[in-house]
């Protein structure tokens, strides 16, 4: 997988926790003994920081008493790769979070939509609708840039495997116009030839289904070190979902929706013959 400096900081983070806890000390406590502020050693474990700094990480292994000098540079070189930046750094105001980063660093990434086209199959001019229509009149262009970028994880070497699972109400909203819309429809179709791409529309006979609550992404990861994250955006606020009863429940939730959904095969039809439509 592609380098991720966050899915690096937040393993470094977990492995630094389950140290201290063999170390049978509190969080308060180590601090205590580095002369720390009381919550500096929270903030790391909850990987509340940006650039770990490599000195702290040998202090907190000397403390926990880590000597094995291949597990000392391992936890040394996540520290070191962890401050690297990624290109979403310089779109750092563009995103809420760090979904970029964790694509980036997903073995699979799953996502439901319900109301647009899922960021990593939007066309240019489609994304630009989007952003304009939510009134979001500054940087549309650099929002439109860095929302395209994203979409380079799906076409780099070792890519991840990508299910989308859009629901039909956003394949008929005719975003942009007509020929706006027909172009995303093709594009759709386009990105799933990609073998590692795959798209299901979840059609209005569908009904009442599991995931009328809203849109969602669940991202896995290829290290089992990486525990499985679920990504859930509102107008305001990005939250990612990590504990495990709630990876389950969306898991369930997915499985369903995919149950309800036509077929790969089912869906691109749809999607040709409504873009044909949209040409007419």
């Amino acid at each position: 997988m592609t380098s991720s400096p966050t899915v690096k900081r937040r393993r470094l983070s977990a492995a630094l926790r389950e140290l201290r806890i063999a170390a049978r000390l509190e969080p308060k406590e180590a601090a205590k003994r580095l002369e720390w502020d009381q919550t500096k050693v929270h903030r790391i474990e909850r990987n509340k920081w940006v650039r770990p700094d490599p000195n702290d990480i040998k202090m907190l292994l000397d403390l926990y008493g880590v000597t094995d000098p291949r597990k000392r540079e391992g936890l040394l070189a996540l520290a070191r790769e962890s401050r690297q930046r990624g290109w979403w750094a310089d779109y750092s105001d563009m995103f809420r979070g760090s979904l970029p980063d964790f694509e980036a660093g997903a073995a699979v990434i799953q996502t439901y939509e319900m109301a647009c086209v899922p960021g990593l199959l939007q066309t240019e001019a489609y994304a630009r609708a989007i952003i304009e229509a939510a009134h979001l009149e500054n940087d549309v262009d650099r929002r439109v840039q860095a929302r395209l970028a994203r979409q380079a994880v799906l076409s780099r070497d070792n890519p991840p495997q990508f299910w989308a699972v859009i629901d039909e109400a956003a394949l008929r909203r005719i975003v942009g116009g007509p020929t706006v819309m027909a172009e995303q429809l093709r594009h759709i179709i386009k990105v799933a030839e990609q073998p590692n791409v795959a798209v299901q529309v979840l059609p209005f006979e569908a009904g009442a289904h599991a995931a009328l609550m809203g849109a969602f992404v669940i991202l896995d990861f290829e290290s089992e070190l990486d525990s499985s994250l679920v990504y859930v955006e509102n107008e305001t606020d990005a939250l990612y979902l990590e504990e495990p009863p709630v990876l389950h429940r969306y898991n369930v939730v997915y499985s369903h929706v995919q149950s309800r959904s036509l077929s790969p095969e089912e869906s691109l039809l749809l999607m040709e013959s409504l873009a044909e439509q949209l040409q007419r």
